[in-house]
């Protein structure tokens, strides 16, 4: 059985639980970046986490909407003057203007689907399976960067989840573990178990990787819109906001363990489906 997550995990849940290795926790000198062991600070600390993303999303919805206008008048423009321009040079330019532009649309996708995201159509899933194709689809990219990418489990375990919500959460938190082990090799492990948390169950989806870990400051950042801890053009620092989003609008959590240069342990917690319950056989008379 999953224990309960400790008070460095993201976003509400319920009472805290000890610990073995908590975000960003020196094994030298454990003790957590999220200071506090109590319920009333770890709760206000959780609640504050919630509260800043909440912020941030309403203010993705208004500026996405802002900027998506002008941005459609340009890219708009740039296709009309592309239908009648004969001179390579400008065409490259104006070729470069509608790159860019389709870039900053991609962007205010991503805005808007942290702000409002699209609500999950539930289905009875069984978490093993949605990880086993996760790994088959990374497999070539992790061979690539000559790391290992492997699932085990011991048990099946059903989560009540959105199949391509579950998909995206699955697909960052993997392309997160490649980025965080290259460039050398290294290894990312997923798994599953079952938790049960104040009388509610959960499906967990465990990520682990031997990466370098999260320092203080990208763990205060971690599932902030456009946050990167890695080099800049690298990324739009937008995949793990997505999935606090769209756990956390499934009314599941994410726990993060994380260390400097000891590696990085995501667990998802799912909400699980009401248990099936067969038939009543109906009398025959007689």
């Amino acid at each position: 059985m999953e224990r309960a997550p400790s008070t460095a995990a993201v976003a509400a849940f319920p009472a805290d639980a000890d610990c073995a290795q908590p975000v960003g926790c020196d094994r030298a000198n454990p003790r957590p970046i999220l200071t506090g062991r109590g319920e009333g600070q770890g709760s206000f600390l959780r609640a504050l986490e919630a509260a800043k993303l909440a912020a941030l999303a309403e203010f993705a919805a208004g500026a996405g909407h802002e900027i998506n206008n002008p941005l459609a008048t340009i890219v708009g423009r740039v296709q009309a003057l592309l239908k009648d321009e004969q001179d390579p040079s400008r065409r490259q330019s104006l070729a470069t203007i509608a790159a860019q532009a389709f870039r900053i649309r991609d962007m205010i996708g991503d805005l808007m689907v942290f702000a409002r995201p699209p609500a999950p159509v539930l289905e009875r899933l069984v978490l093993n399976d949605a990880l086993c194709a996760i790994v088959e689809r990374f497999q070539d990219a992790a061979r690539e960067q000559a790391s290992s990418l492997t699932f085990e489990a011991d048990v099946t375990v059903f989560a009540s989840a959105d199949p391509t919500q579950l998909n995206v959460v699955l697909s960052e938190l993997v392309r997160n573990s490649l980025e965080a082990v290259a460039p050398s090799s290294g290894e990312i492990r997923l798994s599953v178990a079952a938790a049960t948390i104040d009388q509610r169950s959960y499906a967990v989806a465990i990520v682990a990787d031997n990466g370098r870990g999260l320092s203080e400051t990208d763990r205060a950042h971690l599932f902030d819109p456009f946050y990167s801890g890695r080099d800049a053009g690298r990324g739009l620092g937008f995949g793990l906001t997505k999935c606090w989003r769209i756990v956390t609008n499934h009314g599941g959590f994410i726990d993060v363990e994380s260390a400097p240069g000891a590696g990085t342990t995501f667990r998802v917690y799912w909400p699980t489906p009401a248990p099936v319950t067969p038939p009543l056989e109906q009398n025959s008379d007689a």
